[in-house]
């Protein structure tokens, strides 16, 4: 039975969240008329420590703290590429959000499609950026539930498959209404109570296990000689606390293509283009390695349940941590971090589900249904989008198994790195042709896919002569072939004199064409 004092730990959680939510509407400026500026992107007037806390609270989502620690319990070392990969964020961060939102601000841009379709002036290139964003979005959309039920059912506060889903549902209903009426701003204010609560529950939690367990050298020990235990856990035969040398390029390959894809995922840029202004996105980026701190954190809980001798059920090892926590804490003190948890997954979820609609409005309604659409109307669309985008994922998740959700995700990882040409390079030079990116993108996507389901929906690919292979990330791989067609298609296309199609940004860039010198030999640009 569930204990009373835990389950009320974590409705006074669950109950602030949503306190908090009805309170976004204190952030609206006041007598503005409705538009896609004000719901999807809070009027793009966010200070600095509100922007912390909502891109960090959307970049690091309830499933990544379940997840990386699970990872790490069932498979050792490897797991924590999660660390490097959103330390390199950062730095991307400093260099291309700013940028990306200077653009979008000059031209009233809200989602990276708008930027691709002013920067090449080419629909279908705009269309397949914001369709791919919102087929990458609605499986991570789902995985925020999944793992708000792992930890619900692992601290016994998912009594039954009906009652537990209908009360994730009642949870999920309380964010979809704020959203719909307040927007951006709704996440905007609940990122204040996640971040307080994630942060004082890891340390609070870290304390007490490092207390429990004789500190660090003993957690270490410990776990080391369980994974070394053949079926003592459910890991692969070759898990280990230390990094082989054949896993390395696995390793940095998924830590640098995981980077370069997190910026590219639509509800990462809504986020960021919320900020009020371009310092506001650096001073943010310099401050975002805290939110790594406390992932790092959570890996280590991960090793912890290894030390503990927690037993995860079969294929469910993101329940490590949550198993770990109701056995060492009290009850209201491991329903507060149950409860923190699941607003960590609120956060991200009611980002993705704006980020999807408004990509799906801006990109796809206006573009090619209604382009005359008043942005009251946008607006309108917006919202509903969005409630069906919730409503989508939480039947997504009852209706089909959490593999499908999990292998669906790591698919939208490879397919969202097949933007980055466009919208990145993009940035800094139009010298390449829309149509070669577009083909790109069509052989990232489709050498991208059939990698990952070959190798049974795994992220690592083997590459190389049999016998001398190693395994490296396939959004990798794909990537590298989606820029050599763009390269060289680009080349063809100017060779044949097919013409690009019309920049719009005013972005100071190398795409003008040079004019000659008669006599000199010399160019101008």
């Amino acid at each position: 039975m569930t204990e009373g004092p835990m389950a009320a730990a974590f409705l006074a959680v669950i109950g602030g969240a949503s306190l908090l939510a009805v309170s976004a509407r204190r952030l609206h400026a006041a007598d503005t008329l409705p538009s896609l500026d004000g719901w999807a992107l809070a009027d793009r007037s966010l200070g600095t420590v509100w922007t912390w806390l909502l891109l960090g609270g959307t970049i690091f989502t309830a499933y990544t703290f379940a997840a990386v620690p699970g990872l790490v319990y069932g498979s050792g070392a490897p797991a924590f590429f999660a660390l490097p990969y959103t330390v390199i964020v950062c730095p991307l961060a400093f260099v291309l959000l700013p940028r990306m939102w200077q653009v979008a601000r000059d031209h009233g841009y809200v989602t990276a499609a708008d930027f691709v379709r002013g920067r090449y002036g080419s629909p279908p290139l705009a269309l397949v950026v914001a369709l791919t964003g919102i087929l990458a979005t609605m499986p991570y959309l789902a995985l925020q539930l999944l793992g708000i039920r792992a930890v619900l059912t692992a601290g016994g506060l998912y009594p039954s498959a009906a009652t537990g889903d209908l009360a994730m549902a009642a949870i999920f209903a309380g964010l979809a209404v704020a959203t719909y009426r307040h927007g951006l701003r709704a996440p905007t204010v609940i990122s204040a109570l996640k971040g307080m609560a994630v942060f004082g529950s890891v340390l609070a939690v870290s304390w007490l296990v490092l207390a429990r367990l004789g500190g660090p050298g003993a957690v270490f020990d410990a776990a080391a000689a369980r994974l070394a235990e053949p079926g003592a856990v459910p890991a692969d035969a070759t898990a280990s606390l230390v990094l082989a040398p054949d896993q390395q390029p696995a390793f940095a390959t998924l830590a640098v293509g995981s980077a370069l894809a997190l910026l590219m995922y639509p509800h990462v840029l809504t986020a960021a283009f919320a900020a009020s202004g371009p310092d506001t996105l650096r001073k943010v980026s310099i401050a975002l390695p805290a939110w790594t701190a406390v992932l790092a954190l959570f890996g280590l809980l991960g090793i912890a349940a290894l030390a503990a001798g927690v037993q995860a059920p079969d294929g469910s090892a993101e329940a490590a941590v949550p198993i770990l926590v109701d056995r060492l804490m009290p009850a209201p003190l491991a329903g507060l971090v149950f409860g923190a948890i699941t607003v960590g997954a609120l956060v991200p979820a009611a980002v993705m589900s704006i980020a999807a609609a408004t990509s799906f409005v801006r990109n796809v309604y206006v573009e090619y249904f209604h382009r005359t659409a008043t942005p009251k109307r946008q607006v309108r669309i917006a919202k509903a989008v969005s409630l069906t985008a919730k409503a989508g994922a939480v039947a997504f998740v009852f209706g089909l198994r959490d593999q499908d959700a999990i292998n669906l995700q790591l698919l939208g990882g490879v397919w969202i790195l097949q933007i980055f040409p466009a919208v990145v390079i993009g940035l800094y030079t139009c010298r390449l042709h829309h149509r070669a990116l577009l083909a790109g993108w069509a052989a990232g996507m489709v050498f991208g896919t059939v990698m990952v389901v070959r190798e049974g929906f795994s992220p690592l690919v083997p590459l190389g002569l049999p016998g001398h292979s190693v395994e490296i990330y396939a959004g990798l791989v794909a990537l590298l072939l989606n820029l050599t067609v763009a390269l060289a298609g680009t080349a063809v296309l100017k060779r044949i004199g097919i013409p690009q199609g019309a920049d719009s940004t005013a972005l100071p860039t190398t795409c003008r064409a040079a004019r000659h010198r008669p006599g000199t030999g010399e160019s101008n640009p």
